[in-house]
């Protein structure tokens, strides 16, 4: 046994049996067991059980009518709506394998993703439709299916959206069908029957999830069907004192995260409960759908939990139908996980995990005992190692080393790169490349990041990819990202540059620059020059010594 299972509760099992099936087969089972109850809410619209399969399974059929085989990858570029449902379990019931996408991509990242993973459709949002067009012949996209958040508006508000998006977006995109351009909504009205197939959970991948990398391009983590089920199986049991089956989880994280879509949507499937999918977070809006929806359970990031209870209108609000918060994705600030529990007298704790990991591993007992700033608990079935970095060893309680993790959730390796997974994987284990503690009661905590990685709002931004698009412009001679504490986003992007000798460039210049090849949440909030960079003795760039004089700073 180890160590922290003695923390445990009695309801919280040391091991779990999880069930030999595909995910897909969770909205199968609901739609038998639970036909009329209701899925989905999105803005005014619902979708029974019943009917959200009835679609999902008319995506799969039209997904194989157009070539879609066992093992064909498609893209799902899509904010939360109820068609990133439909597309995510469509595609698993076609046999298909998800490729998550970001829609905030730009098309450089959307270019690398589709070509790397070979996708051969996407479903998309009509606003991000001249993205996936511009690059399609550079890939090996077959088909764009295209949809529009009208799709799944009640009347009126339908017939409105569109004119609401061109005022507000300057946006209105046209769409003509051909042979390998389609409407999401003709598609599904066909009602194509799709024909299942094998499957063998523990090595057919369900899902390839892009992370960032800091040596290079972005990966695909290859997640398997036994993979996602075992770590929403986890948070179910983990959450044992809910009342399965009739919780109202409220979907604002993106369901493009692996993290929203594990403890948002697939748990939701999973427990047959209620998801209230919100497109993006607005504060007013999320405290209004909260009140008028009576959510019990709100996974999110802390920039979420810092809008809310920092929003004037907070107090106005009936929030006390909150029964559990799952934070992750950055580390939560105490005074606002308290704020919050104040606020809606439920539970707010934090946990930690990674795209490798499906991606959830440790959490606080949302029933127990929850030492300040630890991530909490190794989950069911997930072993944990502390690997000291001085001897190479297996470190004591105390003791500060790199964070290995082996357990049903971790990932089979990165696609198509076998070389970085066989650095991220030795023997079962996963090296995260997050340096951490354990105590002497088997809780743990997180000290550093050995990867450079910048966690900005829940978002993971890799310093290398920023530096590169830098590099790019002529009168950049040298580059160093870093991320600098920020009050609302946990952490934002500072970059230190050097420029080219008889040249001269300016914040705007540089501004403008990035934010033509960058996603805007990936964009440098602060610049400052430099006659020099701190380096190494064979050149390289010290960022962490940028990072210590911006800590000094703030002291």
């Amino acid at each position: 046994m180890n160590i922290w299972t003695k923390q445990y509760p009695e309801e919280i099992p040391a091991s779990i049996t999880y069930e030999n099936t595909g995910l897909q087969d969770y909205l199968i089972r609901a739609a038998e067991q639970v036909p009329d109850k209701e899925a989905v809410e999105f803005l005014g619209r619902s979708w029974t059980y019943e009917k959200l399969y009835e679609e999902a399974s008319a995506f799969a059929g039209a997904l194989q009518n157009l070539g879609v085989e066992k093992g064909t990858r498609v893209a799902v570029m899509l904010a939360n709506t109820p068609q990133s449902v439909v597309g995510y379990y469509g595609i698993l019931l076609a046999g298909g394998i998800v490729v998550q996408t970001n829609p905030l991509s730009v098309e450089r990242e959307l270019e690398h993703q589709l070509v790397d993973s070979g996708a051969e459709v996407i479903l998309c949002l009509d606003l991000v439709y001249p993205k996936v067009s511009a690059v399609k012949e550079r890939t090996s996209l077959k088909h764009i299916i295209v949809t529009s958040i009208s799709d799944s508006l009640p009347f009126p508000k339908n017939c409105i959206y569109p004119f609401i998006q061109k005022r507000k977006n300057g946006i209105s995109v046209k769409i003509t069908p051909s042979s390998t351009l389609h409407r999401y909504k003709e598609l599904l009205q066909q009602k194509k029957t799709y024909e299942p197939q094998p499957l063998d959970p523990a090595a057919d991948l369900a899902l390839l999830q892009y992370t960032g990398g800091t040596t290079g391009p972005a990966k695909g983590v290859m997640l398997t069907h036994r993979n996602l089920v075992a770590n929403t199986t986890q948070c179910m049991r983990w959450m044992y004192k809910i009342d399965h089956g009739n919780e109202v989880l409220l979907c604002a994280l993106p369901f493009f995260h692996v993290y929203g879509m594990t403890v948002g949507m697939n748990f939701s499937i999973m427990d047959q409960s209620k998801m209230v999918i919100l497109p993006k977070f607005d504060p007013e809006e999320v405290l209004k759908t909260i009140e008028k929806q009576k959510v019990t359970i709100f996974p999110g990031a802390p920039t979420m939990y810092i809008g809310l209870i920092h929003q004037p209108s907070v107090t106005k609000y009936d929030l006390s139908s909150i029964r559990v918060c799952i934070s992750g994705s950055a580390p939560l600030p105490l005074e606002v996980q308290q704020r919050f529990e104040e606020l809606t007298g439920g539970k707010l704790n934090e946990g930690y995990g990674l795209t490798e990991a499906s991606p959830v591993t440790h959490f606080n007992l949302m029933w127990g005992k929850r030492p300040q700033g630890s991530i909490g608990l190794p989950w069911p079935d997930t072993e944990v190692r502390i690997l000291s970095q001085e001897t190479g060893l297996e470190a004591g309680p105390g003791e500060v080393g790199e964070l290995l993790i082996r357990g049903p959730q971790v990932m089979q390796g990165y696609w198509k790169q076998p070389e970085e997974t066989a650095i991220a994987l030795q023997d079962g284990w996963l090296y995260t490349g997050d340096m951490g503690y354990m105590d002497e009661e088997g809780y743990f905590y997180i000290v550093d990041r050995k990867k450079d990685m910048i966690i900005a709002g829940g978002f993971n931004i890799y310093p290398r990819e920023i530096e590169e698009v830098l590099y790019e412009h002529p009168d950049v001679k040298e580059a160093a990202a870093v991320g600098i504490p920020d009050p609302y986003r946990g952490e934002t992007v500072k970059v230190f540059l050097v420029v080219q000798d008889g040249k001269e460039l300016t914040e705007e210049t540089l501004d403008t620059f990035c934010r033509e090849r960058l996603a805007a949440y990936k964009i440098p909030r602060q610049y400052e020059f430099r006659t020099e960079l701190p380096k190494t003795m064979v050149g390289k760039i010290l960022r962490r010594a940028l990072q210590e004089e911006e800590k000094q700073k703030e002291r």
